[in-house]
């Protein structure tokens, strides 16, 4: 493992009152919270304002920004702020800062200088009020290329981007309320109570590790050897607001952490709490961030991975950032954070010596066990198979297996876009079948339907079309996330529309269908007569016509409607969910029984042992 040793002391600038933990980024940490005995009034005062309702993200980042985790920040960022974030990862007064932390409104009469307005979450609880200094537009291809590298909408936040509104505000805040969190309430700590947890501990090293995903055996040894190297603490600190779409669950990862930690982590070395950030996914620029935000809660250090805060591949299949880009900025820029990087390689399981080492480190010949993330999502929790005890805890491997299910059990969104008239209808509806005949409950969201209940009254404007997918999507989402299967088939015809779906569904669990049907076919079969009233100028903004359809880049499936049925297509997308393991054959079905079957048998004896 490599790992940077500490500095022998920490500046004095940079100590805490108690000359124990390193100092908050900018010498303190910030509050925002107005004093109790002025909260009433202020309450009453909120209640006669324009409100605006903060999105999820919106809501992670006020709470950072209240609670000092985002210090030395005091609001959202201002148009110089922006601006030199973008250009420099840095503040207007030359504070290093790489990630913009803005607020994007809707404009309307209650956007105006020197006005005050309400913020509330979704469920319109009062948490802020905001009087406005600056409003200022935001490019998202500027930002996008700026912060994330890419304008490919096969970045979560990228897609996520197009719903944005295209105004910034920005002014002084006075938080009234945290927003409401009711779970895990013992674990989301407040950078002061994580500070003092640690205080309580007793080292002036502190090692942060920043993990979105469950902890394995692997995590556990390179933790804990993180830990030992620099002779401190561990802050086991895993984010819990928005990671990448498709990730385990927050419930479940917290599960996890709290059996490990609570079986196999020296309490006395170690210190877990929650971290509320939503998440960019903007790789060296987040890991740099979380370095930051890291020593807001008093740590030096930060365990900085391989493809640190990466979301994967673009839409051609390659990697969005360089495997160890992130370590590379965070070392750069370690005597100016104040946060040294603790930098670690692939660790393999050696089976004769029942031990982790790094790769690069293991003599050529010599026998080595490893598991990706792919392997485990697949090859067992897809498959109902218990994982292999060197590579996880049991405790773990329990949890897990109780909030995945085997793959043919799991939801899966099938999503159809192609032009008015192209089949996609009637190739859903067949497949839909199909499906129902392996055993699987289905829902079909049709777009004529959903423009009928889900979304009657908008129009056919971009904007009304991008809301009426992102309904479509929404509900898919839901669906996926109980176990169902859905299939929709609409138009859809703007790529980044679509990209948001995938990314709120989650990747792996996201088929897109295209049914590359050519315009004129599609118009010879106008049973509708939609083509030929947009040719006589009766429709506007009709797909293809006078508005355009934007073809997927690099869709799961594609079909052709003019070299084969809608039957024979069917049969292709179930072959492929087939391969994907979202349709089981008999003898999966069987093999995942006797695997079951199996693992009860070793839990039987695990406790029977136990007992003994």
């Amino acid at each position: 493992m490599s790992v940077q040793n500490p500095p022998e002391t920490t500046p004095a600038s940079l100590q805490t009152d108690s000359d124990l933990l390193i100092s908050p980024y900018g010498g303190e940490l910030i509050d925002l919270r107005i004093p109790t005995g002025e909260k009433p009034e202020a309450v009453e005062k909120a209640a006669h304002l324009p409100s605006i309702q903060l999105s999820d993200r919106a809501v992670c980042d006020l709470w950072l920004l209240a609670t000092g985790a985002f210090s030395p920040l005091k609001a959202f960022l201002g148009r110089d702020d922006y601006q030199r974030v973008l250009a420099e990862s840095r503040l207007a007064d030359g504070t290093l800062w790489p990630i913009p932390i803005t607020l994007s409104v809707e404009p309307g009469p209650e956007i105006a200088f020197d006005r005050e307005v309400a913020l509330r979450d979704s469920r319109n609880h009062l948490l802020a009020v905001l009087r406005i200094e600056e409003i200022y537009p935001w490019s998202l291809k500027e930002e996008a290329l700026a912060v994330y590298g890419t304008t490919d909408e096969r970045h979560p936040l990228v897609a996520e981007m197009h719903a944005w509104p295209k105004i910034n505000i920005a002014g002084r805040l006075q938080v009234l309320d945290l927003p409401p969190r009711h779970d895990f309430r013992d674990l989301v700590l407040e950078p002061r109570e994580t500070r003092s947890r640690l205080e309580q501990v007793g080292r002036a090293n502190v090692v942060a590790f920043q993990t979105r995903n469950p902890l394995h055996r692997a995590h556990e040894t390179l933790t804990k050897s993180a830990a030992d190297r620099v002779g401190g603490t561990l802050l086991l600190h895993p984010v819990v607001g928005l990671t990448k779409p498709g990730d385990v669950d927050h419930f479940t990862r917290v599960r996890t952490y709290k059996a490990l930690a609570g079986r196999y982590y020296d309490p006395d070395r170690s210190v877990l709490a929650l971290l509320p950030l939503a998440m960019r996914l903007a790789g060296p620029r987040e890991a740099l961030w979380h370095a930051l935000v890291r020593r807001n809660y008093g740590a030096n250090h930060l365990i900085v991975g391989r493809d640190h805060a990466s979301p994967g591949k673009d839409s051609q299949g390659k990697p969005f950032y360089g495997p160890y880009d992130a370590q590379e900025l965070v070392a750069g820029h370690q005597d100016e954070v104040g946060v040294a990087p603790v930098a670690f390689q692939e660790l393999v399981y050696l089976p004769d010596e029942q031990r982790y080492e790094e790769a690069s480190r293991v003599p050529e010949g010599r026998k080595v066990l490893s598991l990706s993330g792919t392997q485990v999502r697949e090859d067992y929790l897809g498959r109902g198979r218990r994982l292999p005890s060197w590579f996880t805890r049991p405790e773990v491997a329990r949890i897990l297996e109780d909030a995945y299910p085997p793959r043919h059990k799991q939801g899966v969104c099938i999503w159809f876009t192609g032009l008015s008239g192209s089949g996609k209808s009637t190739t859903a509806e067949v497949l839909v079948a199909r499906l129902q005949e392996s055993g699987r409950q289905v829902t079909l969201l049709d777009g004529d339907v959903v423009r009928t209940l889900l979304s009657r009254g908008l129009g056919f404007s971009r904007e009304d079309r991008d809301l009426n997918i992102r309904r479509i999507g929404y509900v898919a989402a839901e669906i996926v996330r109980h176990g169902g299967t859905v299939v929709v088939a609409a138009v859809s015809p703007y790529r980044a529309a679509r990209n948001e779906v995938r990314a709120r569904v989650g990747q792996g669990r996201f088929v897109e269908v295209f049914v590359d049907t050519p315009l004129e076919v599609c118009e010879s079969r106008d049973v509708k007569g939609f083509y030929a009233r947009a040719r006589r100028g009766e429709i506007r903004n009709f797909t293809g016509i006078d508005d355009p359809y934007e073809a997927p880049l690099n869709p799961e499936v594609v079909l052709s409607t003019t070299e084969a049925d809608a039957a024979a297509n069917a049969d292709l997308l179930v072959t492929h969910l087939k391969n994907q393991g979202f349709v089981a054959d008999a003898e999966i079905t069987a093999e995942s029984a006797a695997d079951a079957n199996a693992a009860g048998s070793a839990s039987a004896r695990d406790l029977l042992h136990e007992a003994v």
